[in-house]
């Protein structure tokens, strides 16, 4: 392996398994489920209500499992879960191609829920963490190019397949294509650590002078590793965890609502489908410069800019009578978006280190989860009251303007202070 990669510090391969696996919890996520929701209500007959309760519901109960996930990669490490956990999910997808009955919906729903977008979106992120401390931002920005390119290519994807063979086939496809690609990549190509092949984060040791070459960093002697009990102890931790339940919260139920949205304002759907894709564009972009900002500055001022934008967004759609600020809100979303992939992901092992990242991390997912359950169903219920989303988007505005409070009063922990 190190001849193999001796010009090459090994953690790159590493962030491009990573980004892999980020698209590969494409069939976990809503922009994925979305295609196939129609394909239920007209082969089986269930209501719109029906199949969007059933999917809030499966995602909240995986949200409560992903706690064990985090303590499961902390123990067994990521090389084994990423395989345990692609090979159970690409069975999850075989299993979802031969739904017949609601209660069969419902059991699909929560295993690809909990194995693709928790468990998939999890190990990547706690994976790169432990390669990375100096060049962390970047690496994140890199490995978040599998997330935008998911976004961006499986509702298309689907679509064809759908249309060109049936939703079965679909969900068949996927299944194999995580068997035939990401596994093998996973288990042949994942290291838990730089330390377990003679390296260190950022960087590679030199086997005579045991000096870091490449132009790397050592590992930091500044970061330092807390458990999750320790860390629950802060009260940073628990800022930083409703910092990354709102963006979820309210990121989901504007997008579950999108094309309603639009069309109560009058505007087209089409028109909807092309803010969604111009918000996965303009992501791009910003999540290379929140990578390098967050290498250059503390990473709560920049959640505290995350919420600022998401305080504008809910503004625009207000107003939104025209496509010119539709065009603006879905570039404006799609800066946010950037930001929220990488200042979201980077902040717990720049705040609490690596060695326990998996188990505190998890508890970050739960509520990325948790919030990604819950948004949609104000948005709805608001709407069913008072026959217009303004009501509800005057009320969401409180959120940001609390995360923004949050984020702001979040600074990195001591220890030294907690001993204390």
């Amino acid at each position: 392996m190190k001849k193999a990669f001796k010009n090459i510090y090994y953690g790159w391969v590493i962030v491009f398994i990573a980004g892999l696996g980020i698209f590969f919890s494409g069939p976990g996520q809503t922009y994925s489920n979305s295609a196939f929701i129609d394909q239920y209500i007209n082969d089986f007959g269930w209501s719109r209500s029906q199949v969007s309760g059933i999917y809030s519901g499966a995602t909240l109960m995986a949200g409560l499992i992903m706690m064990l996930v985090g303590r499961f990669i902390d123990r067994f490490g990521q090389r084994i879960m990423m395989v345990i956990v692609g090979t159970l999910f690409a069975f999850a997808c075989f299993y979802s191609s031969m739904v017949s009955s609601i209660w069969m919906l419902a059991i699909g729903f929560f295993l690809i829920r909990l194995l693709g977008q928790g468990s998939m979106s999890l190990i990547p992120n706690t994976l790169v963490a432990q390669w990375f401390i100096k060049k962390r931002g970047f690496a994140f920005s890199i490995m978040t190019l599998g997330s935008f390119m998911s976004a961006a290519l499986f509702p298309i994807i689907n679509t064809w397949l759908i249309q060109t063979w049936d939703w079965r086939f679909a969900w068949q496809f996927w299944g194999v294509a995580l068997l035939v690609i990401f596994v093998p990549f996973a288990l042949f190509g994942v290291r838990n650590k730089p330390e377990d092949i003679g390296l260190v984060p950022d960087g590679k040791i030199d086997a005579e002078k045991k000096e870091p070459i490449l132009g790397a960093a050592a590992a930091d002697p500044a970061e330092v590793d807390w458990t999750l009990q320790e860390a629950a102890k802060t009260r940073t931790f628990w800022l930083i965890l409703i910092c990354v339940g709102i963006p979820a919260m309210v990121n989901t139920g504007i997008t579950f609502h999108i094309f309603s949205i639009f069309t109560n304002q009058e505007l087209s759907t089409e028109l909807a489908a092309t803010v969604l894709s111009l918000m996965a564009v303009a992501g791009i972009p910003m999540s290379f410069l929140s990578g390098y900002l967050t290498d250059k500055f503390p990473t709560n001022y920049l959640l505290v800019a995350i919420f600022l934008i998401e305080i504008i967004l809910l503004l625009l759609l207000l107003v939104m009578t025209n496509i010119a600020i539709a065009l603006i809100f879905g570039v404006l979303w799609g800066f946010a978006n950037g930001m929220e992939r990488i200042g979201l992901k980077i902040i717990w092992p720049n705040y609490f280190g690596r060695r326990y990242i998996g188990s505190i991390n998890g508890v970050g997912t739960t509520m990325i989860v948790l919030g990604s359950a819950f948004g949609p169903l104000p948005f709805g219920l608001g709407f069913d009251l008072f026959q217009s989303y303004t009501p509800v988007l005057l009320l969401t505005i409180i959120f940001p303007l609390l995360g923004a409070i949050f984020a702001m009063l979040a600074k990195k922990p001591s220890k030294a202070l907690l001993k204390s």
